[in-house]
């Protein structure tokens, strides 16, 4: 990392981070997102961000795999998402929509999410459970990406999908680039990453969803301290973020996909722009946040993030690592696995405090060996 950023990481430690806090889809994208000057946003935060992304406080407690994976289910077609719901964990699979739960070293469909479109990179993709034990689904629907709550019913081995309740539709879709990640943040709200669904220019565009990281309550509206007035959009300047994680202290992480020069790890601030498709990586520009970390594209392609004790853990695609970040320092990294296990789509945190993480050979740009895709867990100390 250039030595401008760890000055500047040095110099707002002391900063206190802010308290944590549709569009019409996308037409067919170009080839690539357009790399000229951005629109200046139309709305102006309520806060005005720090140009630098505040340092995490200190942690102790990291921590980093401690034995070898094991297998915990083979046979998965195009995973996408883990999530929790109680004890049980429920993957999504992108290309048929299938919700499935893990019973012992087995799986059997709950569900099927009604009207996926699978083209590309779209799909059923990120999974939320929220603490009534109803379901989030982010997926793409004929008339672009959406996020659905469906009700559980049913005992664990014999769960089924209830009726959905759409809590926001039309975000911005394409074959590419489509975000996907969902989670609950500290604070009970919803986050959701939204790609830039190939056209690049909107990502600068806080009208626009596309290229953005929203915030909303769980039943889909604006919450009062929003940085952007009336609107979901909670910080903006991105390409395509798959990975959010909260610390401890809830300092707030995103992995995202760069274009051909720089993936990244932000910590995300509200209101923050982080410069797509202005600039790449870190540019030590005073309008744009830096990321905390970059990588190359074939070094990471990060999709799903997790933080177990005070290590952010990093499922990379290309990069075919899960990779560990100290949230102490996070511009350092150490890598795990490399080549074992192909692809790596998404990581979680497991109840039981072993980490899990997921490959996603099968869904057309891997190559499956035998029993892939898998669900995987190791033990971390």
């Amino acid at each position: 990392m250039r030595p401008r950023h760890l000055q500047s990481l040095i110099a707002v430690a002391a900063f206190s981070c802010l308290a944590l806090a549709a569009c019409t889809a996308a037409q067919t994208p170009s080839a690539s997102p357009s790399a000229s000057t951005p629109a200046s946003p139309s709305m102006t935060p309520s806060t005005k961000p720090s140009s630098t992304p505040p340092a995490p406080s200190r942690e102790s407690g990291a921590v980093a795999p401690a034995d070898e994976p094991v297998d915990v289910v083979t046979g998965l077609a195009a995973p996408w998402s883990v999530a929790f719901l109680g004890d049980t964990p429920l993957i999504s699979q992108r290309d048929d929509g299938t919700v499935l739960e893990v019973t012992g070293d087995e799986t059997r469909a709950i569900g099927t999410v009604e009207g996926v479109v699978h083209a590309g990179e779209s799909g059923l993709l990120g999974l939320a459970v929220d603490d009534q034990d109803r379901l989030y689904a982010y997926s793409t629907g004929p008339d672009g990406n959406r996020i659905q709550r469906y009700p559980v019913t049913g005992e664990p081995g014999a769960l089924a999908l209830g009726e959905p309740e759409t809590v926001v539709d039309g975000l911005p879709w394409a074959s590419h680039h489509d975000g996907g990640r969902i989670a609950f943040g500290p604070d009970g709200m919803l986050y959701a990453t939204v790609g830039d669904a190939g056209q690049g220019d909107s990502a600068q565009d806080v009208e626009s969803l596309a290229g953005k990281i929203l915030r909303m309550t769980p039943d889909g509206d604006v919450p009062d301290d929003n940085p952007f007035g009336d609107s979901l959009v909670y910080s903006y300047g991105h390409r395509n973020p798959q990975g959010l994680a909260w610390a401890e202290d809830g300092t707030m992480f995103a992995a995202e996909f760069g274009q051909d020069t720089w993936d990244e790890l932000n910590v995300i601030t509200p209101g923050g722009n982080y410069g797509w498709p202005d600039v790449e990586g870190i540019a030590g520009r005073e309008d744009y946040l830096d990321p905390v970390q970059q990588w190359s594209p074939e070094q990471a392609s990060p999709s799903g993030i997790a933080i177990a004790g005070g290590t952010i853990f990093l499922a990379n695609l290309r990069g075919q690592v899960l990779r560990a970040v100290p949230v102490a320092d996070p511009t350092t990294s150490t890598d795990f696995y490399a080549g074992a296990y192909g692809r790596l789509r998404a990581v979680i945190s497991a109840p039981d405090g072993d980490l899990w993480f997921l490959t996603n050979n099968t869904d057309g740009r891997g190559t499956p060996g035998d029993g892939d895709d898998r669900l995987l867990s190791v033990p971390v100390g």
